[in-house]
């Protein structure tokens, strides 16, 4: 079918998928084209991309966008950026890679982290929204500096994923405020980077990119343009990071609409006007753009832990594992678990954080333990929520993605420890979509985000419904959680873990 419009494509660099979203002016996804963004991994926690291969999977995704698009008789108004955030990359003096670009779970830094959090963690969480733990770049610096100090010398500049790309693709060195927001060096309140963190990572802002608002377009440089079958001059907008745009994806962006994702892992996001942690630092504070924040946090231990289940209870498949689960009555039978098998982000911020499942007795089989690791993570989710609240981040309403939610026994035990409706929700575009409705905004399509019409939304496919048994019961637990952790916590400080296998 032939059409007549223009679209805007959202670019989303993920942590193993590339997904350039084509959007048009009524604000409907017409295409999705992906690639793979391959992430190598080591023993040693490393966690990294090849950025040349990225860029290139990046303007293949686009091209082939753009072709699809001219088929339809759909001409491209400008690319508007997403990315996984947390990532970091040094360049030499010529713009070109020295180092692989560290993804956000890169564990590498888990020393300096421990330091940095016991020295100055709580005035940098304070200053610049970012927890202080081995994902943030702040800590990968100083892990650079003291494990890599030549190289650390050498690198002219040092920045992200997303921004190398934009680099490449437009000749300027810039990372949003967004994406700047969770580097653990920018201060929130001065929208400039933040002094004491940059002494902590060892580095000056001359070798950092230059700060720019998301909604900031750079024009398309003729060689990409070429390549790309595109204008020379083409709007380029610099984008946010895919946690923030997630929720603008959503439709979760009004006060009081949380957005919650759960995969592998899984996150919980609320949207206010003004930056700011709870006194407790539990949530991260990161920028979204025209005036907006997202509050929450990211839990590392969601789907995975259905999958350890499985392997570890002799190769049964997951969702018979599950429907085994769901027999299980709430509350596991008295069974807790602290489904912590990566260490764990939000609240705790604790990569040394451990797994445990407290009051195991005979009665109890692989369908309580298995229900009891769910409800962990349902727990865990309730705990942020409770963090945000106290930010002054009131919740009202729940749209909720991700592949976990496809279990209803997943969906009924969130909703449960939650105490709230689930509005379930179709993702398919994710951040890309996101990206390109900022890029809309940046066009002036939209004086704010906030004047984006309701219909941009897709409504919600189904509401799950917190059973009240179920909410009692976990309600009466999540204090235990607290306090198992903590001892779980002492003893590790305490070296008692020291010598077991990771």
């Amino acid at each position: 079918m032939n059409e007549v419009g223009e679209v805007v494509l959202g670019i989303d660099l993920g942590t193993t998928a590339i997904k350039v979203v084509a959007v048009n002016a009524a604000y409907r996804p017409v295409s999705t084209v992906e690639r793979p963004a391959p992430l190598r991994t080591g023993e040693d926690g490393e966690a990294v991309h090849d950025p040349v291969t990225v860029l290139a999977g990046a303007a293949d995704a686009v091209r082939e966008s753009v072709e699809h698009c001219a088929r339809r008789g759909l001409t491209v108004r400008g690319l508007s950026f997403s990315a996984a955030l947390h990532t970091l990359l040094a360049l030499d003096p010529a713009g070109e890679p020295l180092t692989p670009a560290l993804s956000w779970a890169d564990t590498r830094a888990a020393d300096i982290a421990r330091r940095l959090r016991a020295e100055r963690g709580e005035a940098l969480h304070r200053a610049t929204g970012t927890p202080v733990h081995p994902m943030a770049p702040v800590s990968k610096l100083a892990w650079f500096a003291a494990h890599e100090p030549e190289l650390f010398r050498r690198a002219a500049a040092w920045c992200g994923m997303k921004d190398y790309v934009l680099y490449r693709f437009t000749g300027r060195l810039a990372t949003d405020l967004s994406c700047a927001s969770a580097t653990g060096m920018l201060d929130m309140h001065t929208a400039d980077w933040h002094r004491p963190a940059m002494e902590s990572a060892g580095v000056v802002a001359e070798r950092l990119p230059e700060l720019v608002s998301p909604t900031t377009a750079f024009p398309l440089l003729s060689g990409p343009a070429a390549a790309l079958g595109l204008p020379a001059g083409l709007p380029v907008v610099a984008g946010a990071g895919d946690g923030p745009l997630a929720n603008l994806a959503v439709g979760a962006i009004a006060p009081g609409t949380a957005a919650l994702s759960l995969g592998t892992s899984g996150a919980l996001r609320v949207v206010r006007d003004r930056p700011g942690v709870d006194d407790r630092r539990r949530v991260f504070c990161y920028h979204l753009a025209d005036g907006l924040w997202v509050l929450g946090g990211a839990v590392s231990n969601a789907g995975v832990v259905a999958q350890w289940a499985a392997e570890s209870f002799g190769g049964v498949d997951v969702a018979d594992l599950l429907k085994e689960a769901a027999e299980v009555e709430p509350g596991a039978q008295g069974l807790t678990a602290l489904p912590h098998l990566l260490g764990e982000r939000a609240p705790w911020w604790d990569p040394d954080a451990r797994g445990a499942l407290i009051g195991l007795r005979r009665g109890h089989g692989r369908a309580h333990m298995t229900r009891a690791m769910i409800e962990g993570v349902g727990q865990q989710l309730a705990l942020v929520r409770d963090s945000v609240v106290a930010a002054g981040a009131p919740i009202a309403s729940v749209r909720a993605t991700g592949g976990a939610l496809r279990s209803s026994l997943w969906a009924e035990i969130v909703a449960a420890a939650l105490d709230m409706p689930l509005e379930i929700t179709d993702d398919t575009a994710g951040s890309g979509f996101g990206a390109a409705l900022l890029g809309w905004r940046a066009l002036g399509a939209v004086p704010h985000l906030s004047a984006l019409p309701a219909e941009v939304w897709a409504r919600p496919h189904r509401t799950v419904f917190p059973d009240p048994v179920a909410v009692r019961r976990m309600a009466q637990t999540r204090p235990r959680v607290e306090r198992c952790y903590e001892m779980l916590r002492d003893l590790s400080a305490q070296g008692v873990f020291r010598s077991s296998v990771v």
